[in-house]
């Protein structure tokens, strides 16, 4: 409501208008409460507690009415400024906790609390809100991960409103908003476009399935793969199996595009998923569309924690209990940012307080960005990281030992050779990486684990476990009774190559990410604690 009114959230404006709303709808709320209690009776032991209820109810109302009225106050409420307020809204707060008190005094209440603020996150989301609760919104454009595995795209639909109502013709407005959201086609874009992808080889109908995909891509690097395209395109293109089935490919840098090619492209059929910089956007309405996250990738603004507990804080003091929001910080926050954000909730009087940094938790449900890193960064980050590794165990050899010359040296000669001046560096972990690469680390005969019974669609699964003694996982078993004797010998493999596996060193994450989420029956839902529903019996067990 903010944005589409052309109101900054993190403004006094804000403020002194959601205070007032709340006020009206707490005021109201306590009103009819009163008029149950004329026939119905006030709650159980309201006689007991009539004085303090009553001072309470007063208070909210001495808050609805502007602060500088109570000068002589030694403890002013912090009240709704009547000067960030229209003049109708403050009038109708008034009189809704004028009414509440007056009819309190004579009947009582039939509630002992009437409001909280709720999060509403999924109905939110059914009801078409942008924003749920006292929230600002996440990021103009997000990605929901759903449970069943994929992400939605959620667009924020009050820019066009905002933009409307700040002054922009409709022409303005839609090169603006294009400039957030993209095209969602490749017609016309720049580099990789129709012309450029039938030059390369692609068809007609693999263009239409392209143009489906990018309506609800991250980036459009993710729509190049087997799965939008199918197996055969990829096949009569001269990709091999091996290259579209490894989760490094990159199907557009084998087809010739440059990354600053590919970028152009991903800016506009995906867009920029922000407002910085949109073509005739003026500098001074930029505060308008702020969310709690930097927008896209390349976004810097957002709204500053104190924004949050702020706004919370103008509406407190018309709500009976709590406020369930979430304070966003970003990811590179401080100590001592958090200690401030509860230190300034602690002055304003709030009842709750709920931080949550960006980035973590490992699986967000929201999130404005990709996963994906640059290749050239990562490839030159682990080889840094393998060099000063390496450097690390060989330089801590004592001086005076002999000088090798490693050049002359057999390939077992030159392994001892590392094996022993690795053990002799204080470096933990590189003894411990070098541990399991060239040794399996034997489970005790006598292992603790754990037995963890499933159904999945109907499918009875047994799932157990057997852990080394610091309680690592070592192996897993997998049963399923009624499943044929093909399938229960494939799982049963399936289990002894991850048992292996663990047991060489090879992280378990390593698995998870390969694994997780792969779609083959039987699937569904799942009769478990923590897992709702799975694509395979393969993902259910990785994700366990």
């Amino acid at each position: 409501m903010l944005m589409v009114s052309g109101i900054p959230y993190d403004s006094e404006e804000a403020r002194g208008i959601a205070g007032a709303i709340t006020a009206i709808m707490t005021g109201i709320a306590y009103k009819t409460s009163a008029e149950m209690a004329s026939v119905l009776g006030a709650f159980p032991r309201y006689e007991d507690n009539k004085e303090h209820m009553m001072k309470v109810m007063r208070n909210h109302r001495l808050a609805a009415y502007d602060a500088d009225e109570f000068e002589g106050l030694s403890l002013k409420p912090q009240g709704i400024q009547s000067k960030y307020c229209p003049d109708y809204l403050l009038k109708a707060a008034c009189k809704a906790w004028d009414d509440a008190v007056e009819m309190g005094e004579k009947f009582g209440y039939r509630n002992a609390q009437a409001t909280v603020i709720a999060p509403t996150g999924t109905i939110g989301l059914v009801m078409d809100c942008d924003t749920t609760g006292v929230e600002p919104d996440f990021a103009l454009v997000k990605f929901k991960k759903l449970s069943g595995g994929g992400y939605f795209k959620i667009i924020n639909q009050s820019v066009p409103s905002a933009l409307k109502h700040l002054g922009y013709s409709q022409k303005e407005s839609d090169a603006i908003i294009k400039y957030a959201t993209g095209s969602a086609s490749f017609a016309g874009a720049p580099h990789i476009n129709h012309q450029t992808l039938s030059e390369k080889g692609f068809i007609a109908d693999e263009i239409k399935k392209l143009d489906a995909a990018a309506l609800t891509a991250f980036e459009v690097g993710f729509i190049f793969n087997k799965y939008s395209l199918g197996e055969e395109c990829l096949q009569r293109l001269g990709f091999t199996e091996e290259e579209y089935n490894n989760g490094e490919w990159s199907m557009l840098e084998a087809l010739g595009f440059t990354d600053e090619q590919i970028e152009e492209t991903n800016n506009y059929v995906c867009g920029t998923m922000m407002l910085e910089g949109a073509p005739g956007l003026k500098d001074e309405h930029l505060p308008v569309f702020d969310c709690a996250n930097r927008c896209g990738p390349k976004g810097q603004r957002y709204i500053h924690a104190h924004g949050h507990i702020r706004m919370m804080g103008a509406t407190q003091p018309f709500i009976s209990g709590a406020i369930s929001k979430t304070i966003n910080l970003p990811y590179e926050a401080k100590v001592e940012e958090i200690a401030d954000a509860y230190y300034l909730s602690w002055q304003l009087g709030l009842k709750a307080n709920a931080l949550y940094r960006d980035g973590s938790k490992l699986s967000q449900p929201l999130s404005n960005k990709s996963d994906k890193k640059k290749k050239s960064d990562d490839s030159q980050q682990t080889t840094d990281d393998s060099k000063s590794t390496v450097d690390s165990g060989l330089s801590t050899v004592d001086n005076s030992s002999n000088i090798v010359d490693m050049g002359k040296l057999t390939v077992e000669e030159l392994l001892d050779e590392v094996t022993k001046r690795v053990q002799a560096s204080p470096d933990t972990k590189l003894k411990r990486k070098l541990a399991s690469i060239v040794e399996r680390r034997a489970l005790p005969a006598k292992r603790r684990g754990f037995t963890q019974k499933a159904k999945i669609n109907g499918q009875a699964i047994f799932l157990r476990t057997g852990e080394y003694s610091d309680g690592t996982l070592g192996e897993i078993f997998v049963d399923m009774a009624k499943e044929g004797a093909t399938m229960r010998s494939m799982m049963n493999c399936f289990a002894i190559s991850i048992s292996i596996g663990m047991q060489y060193g090879v992280p378990l994450e390593e698995f998870v990410d390969k694994f997780a989420f792969t779609r083959f029956d039987p699937s569904g839902f799942v009769e478990h604690p923590n897992i709702k529903s799975t694509t395979s019996i393969v993902d259910f067990i990785l994700r366990v």
